[in-house]
């Protein structure tokens, strides 16, 4: 494993400290230090996407819109999503410990091994207690891999929720089935953080214009939170 390394014991009790830390942080109004990660692949829709976590959860998603590679799909590609959400405790404790454990990121974190190209994925992290960055496409590093892997599950969630929102200004009869890709990427563990479109799915699964069943799996999801 790269460097920043911890066994599991340190790495339990630096999340147990960083619990204690972040609220005593945010109620006394040090909300200056942020993680950020960054992701680019060119051949994606969105090609680039960007999320920046608030000590408190509070957050910013950028997607650049790109242009899709079927021009007749049109009709589930949202162009650009601006938009603040709000992540879990759980997870943005894990984004800010990780940080803490990883260097804060201030260390190469690319494997340089010879794998597909899955995009390349910036970890920034900024504070009162310094500062650091890493890019890799793959990393040899658990932690690192999988912190990657989750955040791009919060990325597919946030993304689902602005197709459900043109879905339910467009086609409702393709929300249900929407839904049900959904549904699966969170059994399969790649979609996270519903809690990021509670408001959509709450719409969804309140409009007596949208079919039962599709309502009825909104209401499930909800249910999944965080």
């Amino acid at each position: 494993m790269n460097g920043g390394s911890v066994g599991p014991a340190k790495g339990r009790l630096a999340i147990c400290l960083l619990a204690l830390v972040l609220p005593a942080a945010v109620a006394e109004g040090q909300m200056s230090s942020v993680f950020q990660i960054d992701f680019t692949n060119a051949q994606l829709v969105p090609s680039h996407w960007s999320l920046k976590v608030n000590l408190d959860g509070s957050a910013q998603f950028d997607a650049d819109g790109g242009h899709p590679a079927d021009p007749e799909a049109t009709h589930l590609w949202v162009g650009d999503v601006h938009r603040p959400v709000q992540l879990s405790p759980a997870f943005t404790e894990r984004l800010f410990a990780t940080a803490h454990q990883r260097k804060l990121f201030a260390f190469p974190c690319e494997s340089h091994m010879k794998v597909a190209f899955q995009g390349l994925k910036r970890l920034s992290y900024s504070g009162p207690d310094g500062s650091g960055a890493c890019e890799y496409n793959y990393s040899k590093d658990k932690e690192i891999e999988e912190l990657g892997n989750a955040l791009m599950s919060v990325e597919y969630t946030i993304l689902t929720g602005a197709r459900l929102e043109k879905l339910l200004q467009h086609d409702r009869l393709g929300i249900d089935e929407e839904l049900d890709n959904l549904s699966t990427a969170a059994h399969e563990g790649n979609a996270a953080e519903m809690g990021t479109i509670q408001e959509t799915l709450t719409r969804i699964a309140s409009d007596e214009t949208v079919m039962d069943r599709a309502r009825r799996k909104a209401r499930l999801l909800l249910t999944q939170r965080p």
